[in-house]
């Protein structure tokens, strides 16, 4: 699993969250919502250390950006790639097949 995220992201976590390098961010499956290939589930975020094995990670200026092994049955098949919703002030989750 790749992780990525555009700039304008990267800027929102780095603000919005206070984040500074050193710090991790969890990417994970939580009920309610809806994604672009999920029904009834959504992407839930935390400020988090990986504890465990990471499906998918990236680093950027610093900060790893995860997904946990445990939430492969969120992301299995699919590259994460976090955008901005400019409207909405808020990221937006992007699901690529990876198969």
């Amino acid at each position: 699993m790749k992780i990525s995220l555009t700039d304008r992201a990267l800027k929102w976590f780095e603000e919005e969250l206070a984040l500074e390098s050193g710090a991790a961010v969890r990417f994970f499956g939580k009920t309610y919502g809806k994604t672009e290939v999920h029904e009834g589930f959504s992407v839930g975020i935390s400020v988090e250390q990986p504890d465990g094995e990471v499906l998918g990670k990236t680093v950027l200026n610093g900060i790893t950006y995860y997904a946990g092994a445990e939430d492969d049955w969120f992301f299995s098949r699919y590259d994460l790639v976090v955008d901005f919703d400019e409207k909405k002030d808020e990221p937006l989750y992007h699901f690529n097949s990876n198969e």
